[in-house]
């Protein structure tokens, strides 16, 4: 399809370009011809995943293929209890992911469902409904209030034609349609007032277009083409947990190659040194890491469903915890998306609408509160007790108005039934009806733009008493206008004249002359209540929150400024400004830039990217059909769940059920405290998988008898250890977690003193092992000793769980008893530990003896001592004043 900028051409050339007849249509020879050239107008939907490709992904990550190698080894060698638990962890996991990815991207599926299934056209001289995805470029489509836009086109004829274009460019109300060309280059997608977009919607009146566009060669399709181009992107956690998985695999290996050439060389037996290697193996990598992980990930979705946010992909709790930017929708996300008059010029002062009480009103204001209701084509619907509106959202607000302060548009028919009107016209921007007031008079009430109004008024209304409209009226109301205009407000000028007769002519002319001036009204589209305190929080937490937007820059300045967003005008940027930037003057700006306003969907992917190439994780939120490149493009998308298009949703990672920006906050706090836990969960598995490397390695290098059976490893790492890494994983969150700093993503998972306190607590724990072992060897024999070691490494890593819940703080300060559900774990991991040791047929199983009162009191003991070294170590730290261990 050829790229033109039809809303430069006129009536004439685009007929002539496409070849059309406006009366008659195209012929049914043409239609076809045109159908084979351009194909049908549908967007082309991307091939998804099968089943059996999204099983295959599950098993590309590194660890899981170490940890299928192991099991093969293990079963190899007759260690069948082993290998099958090992199998069995893959196999959960990848089920579970499975079962994610098999809910995934939907959004060329919803496009698709927006476009309208049937359209009106003129064809061979006739008007008929056809499906719309029989339309082809050069059709002459009808419009009326109501209709879907099937297809992209230029309007060629409109009467106060109205297009609701929300969804796709971003701006609250609806456009007001003209058929006359702009001479202008360069003009935004929301300015091209002669032309129309598939998936938008008639709200007022009718008009007449020839079809420019179809399918993918829509503005719809142009998303619908970048949502296929963009490419999934790693979780931050996903990078740390494939890069941990690599690292414990290589280590794994080399330990164990070491270790089995150690042995083979002391002479051992090469078939008992390769069980002892294995076993080895099985130690170093945290078997249950990957299911661990995934739960925690499982019970923070659970809780964050509970707090309005819906999770679509596992990851994505973690991707909000670090995100550092939030780039967010103006309409619906940061506003009601809901005009509201907010003040009102009448008897010569600026009333706010909070002061407005009925029926107390003055007659000044119940004049124009009474204009406002009956030169209206707008209602308001109280259905179960949920209001519905119908009509143009400008007109709500006036209607609105008048219901919050007792005064109904019904009482107010009935008082002063309509008896006729000039439609509103965008050529003339003026609305009027005429009403009845009594037998033989009638009421002419008219509303439309300020300064159009004004010059058809020759008197003024003021304090109930109609006086000539002097020179210094006029200069007061266009003082007012202009201070309302500069508020971002959307002024309409009100005035209404008595008449004795219903001339014979409705017309502008026979009726908008010789008005009464009331006053003005300033609406606007309001910030939700909650959200400012919801920036100042992003703020304290190290979050930029950006306005995205495809309104107006003073409208969106305006509500930046009251949100919190920006301090200055400077901070905004338009996106004809943006336009001209290159990629790299966008990065060298984009830190300083918090409101991009009139952007077009291309706009807000280059935002995206711009943050992302200075290394920020950018959280996206949005609603429409424009917001879903980006969504997808975003680290992690929001997608707002009552507002919110189907698109933006099967494009997000997750989606808002309340619409509530505060939401995301939440979010993001959750996720800080989700990664917080998972850090936790990983620096508990690893310390204690050191402590059994600790233990057999030294053992084998100083030739002893192995401490320790594979069996044993294998059941501390998923029974002992992972009952307490998933309690971990539901820690309570720290206090402080949103006055600190988002951290780096480029920062290794073990930064911060995580990765010295993970070796350090696991020489501990191997050294206690050991001790147990060489002691209780010299004095009970090697079957004791070893059900001595195998007790001591087990219930040493359950008091070490209580380590681990703070990196710096005293456990007696933080509090022992404040996760319950870490001391029910432990509870239960001690009790199976313990069973094994007591039952005869798990002795047999696990190959361990009996132990007396004695040898349970220096398991104990031993088993206690790491909360002993590792809070003295804390207190250490703490008395030098060093906040970390790096």
């Amino acid at each position: 399809m050829e790229q033109q900028n039809f809303y430069q051409w006129d009536r004439e050339q685009t007929v002539k370009h496409f070849k059309v007849d406006v009366q008659s249509g195209l012929s049914k020879e043409e239609v076809i011809k045109r159908q084979e050239k351009y194909g049908l107008n549908e967007l082309e939907e991307q091939k998804g995943k099968s089943i059996f490709s999204m099983i295959f992904d599950q098993f590309k990550d590194f660890l899981i293929l170490v940890l299928l190698a192991a099991a093969l080894v293990s079963g190899a060698i007759g260690e069948t209890k082993d290998a099958i638990l090992i199998i069995a962890i893959v196999i959960v996991n990848a089920i579970m992911g499975v079962v994610q990815e098999n809910k995934a991207e939907q959004s060329l599926a919803a496009l698709k469902k927006l476009s309208t299934p049937s359209a009106k056209v003129i064809r061979e001289g006739v008007t008929q409904q056809i499906p719309a995805k029989e339309l082809v470029p050069g059709d002459i489509v009808l419009l009326d209030a109501g209709d879907y836009i099937p297809a992209d086109g230029r309007l060629i004829e409109t009467a106060s034609l109205k297009i609701q274009e929300s969804a796709l460019t971003g701006e609250s109300v609806p456009v007001d349609k003209h058929s006359q060309e702009i001479d202008l280059e360069e003009v935004p997608l929301g300015d091209r007032k002669n032309l129309m977009y598939m998936s938008s919607v008639v709200t007022y009146g009718r008009g007449k277009a020839v079809v420019t566009k179809t399918g993918m060669d829509t503005e719809i399709g142009k998303i619908a083409h970048m949502i296929q181009q963009s490419e999934a992107i790693q979780t931050p956690l996903q990078k740390r947990l494939e890069e941990l998985g690599k690292l414990l695999g290589i280590a794994a290996l080399a330990v164990c190659a070491i270790m089995f050439l150690v042995g083979v060389l002391q002479g051992r037996d090469v078939f008992g040194m390769f069980m002892t290697a294995v076993s080895l193996a099985v130690a170093a990598i945290p078997e249950g890491l990957p299911a661990i992980v995934t739960v925690v990930l499982a019970l923070g979705v659970q809780r964050m469903i509970r707090s309005n946010a819906i999770i679509r992909k596992l990851p994505a709790v973690e991707t909000l915890g670090s995100a550092s930017v939030i780039c967010s929708d103006k309409t619906g996300t940061l506003t009601q998306n809901k005009m509201t008059i907010q003040q009102i010029y009448v008897d010569d002062e600026m009333v706010d609408i909070k002061n407005l009480e009925f029926p107390s009103l003055s007659p000044g204001q119940e004049r124009i509160l009474e204009t406002g209701l009956l030169c209206n084509d707008a209602e308001i619907q109280i259905l179960e007790g949920e209001e519905k509106s119908i009509g143009d959202p400008t007109e709500v607000a006036f209607v609105r108005l008048a219901h919050n302060i007792g005064m109904t548009k019904k009482d107010k028919q009935i008082q002063h039934p309509r008896v006729a009107e000039v439609p509103f016209d965008s050529d003339r921007k003026l609305m009027t009806t005429v009403n009845k007031k009594e037998e033989g008079e009638y009421l002419v009430f008219t509303k439309g733009a300020p300064d159009v109004l004004l010059d058809i008024c020759t008197k003024i209304y003021v304090h109930g008493e109609v006086r000539t409209l002097e020179e210094q009226d006029k200069e007061k109301i266009q003082q007012a206008n202009y201070q309302l205009s500069s508020q971002a407000y959307r002024v309409l000028g009100l005035a209404f004249k008595e008449i004795d007769a219903i001339p014979q002519e409705i017309s502008s002319s026979t009726m908008e002359n010789q008005l009464i001036f009331i006053g003005l009204m300033g609406m606007i589209d309001p910030p939700r209540e909650e959200v400012k305190d919801s920036v100042a929080l992003c703020r304290q937490a190290g979050i930029k929150p950006v306005m995205i937007t495809g309104d107006h820059k003073d409208t969106a300045v305006a509500i930046a400024k009251e949100l919190g967003i920006i301090q200055e005008a400077s901070e905004a940027v338009s996106g004809s400004e943006l336009e001209k930037m290159s990629d790299q003057e966008l990065e060298n700006k984009v830190q300083d830039l918090s409101v991009y306003a009139r952007v077009s969907p291309e706009h807000k992917v280059r935002i995206v990217s711009a943050w992302q190439k200075e290394g920020k994780i950018v959280a996206m939120t949005g609603d429409g059909v424009n917001d879903a490149p980006a969504l997808k493009k975003a680290d992690i998308g929001c997608a707002m769940g009552i507002t919110g298009t189907d698109v933006a949703k099967e494009a997000a990672e997750m989606v808002l059920t309340d619409d509530n920006f505060a939401t995301i906050v939440s979010a993001i706090e959750e996720g800080r405290g989700i990664y917080a836990n998972i850090r936790k969960s990983i620096h508990f598995l690893l310390s204690c998988n050191i402590g059994e490397i600790i233990a057999l390695f030294i053992a084998t290098l100083l030739n002893w008898t192995q401490p320790l059976l594979p069996i044993h490893i294998l059941w501390v790492n998923l029974v002992t250890d992972s009952l307490p890494a998933l309690a971990l994983g539901v820690d309570p969150k720290e206090k402080d977690i949103m006055k600190q700093k988002p951290r780096d993503p480029k920062a290794s998972i073990f930064a911060e003193g995580l990765g010295f306190r993970i070796i350090y607590q696991g020489i501990v724990i191997g050294a206690i092992t050991l001790f147990a072992f060489k002691y209780d060897l010299a004095h009970y024999g090697t079957e004791v000793a070893r059900t001595m070691a195998f007790a001591v490494l087990g219930l040493s890593q359950l008091t070490h769980a209580i380590n681990v819940r703070s990196e710096r703080h005293s456990v007696f300060k933080e509090g022992i008893f404040r996760n319950k559900y870490l001391i029910l774990a432990g509870l239960v991991s001690a009790l199976l530990q313990v069973a094994v040791i007591f039952v005869p047929f798990l002795q047999d199983i696990f190959s361990v003896v009996a132990l007396n009162t004695q040898q349970w009191l220096i398991v104990l003991g031993l088993a206690l001592l790491p909360l002993v070294i590792v809070e003295i170590v804390k207190l250490i730290f703490r008395l030098s004043g060093r906040e970390s261990y790096q």
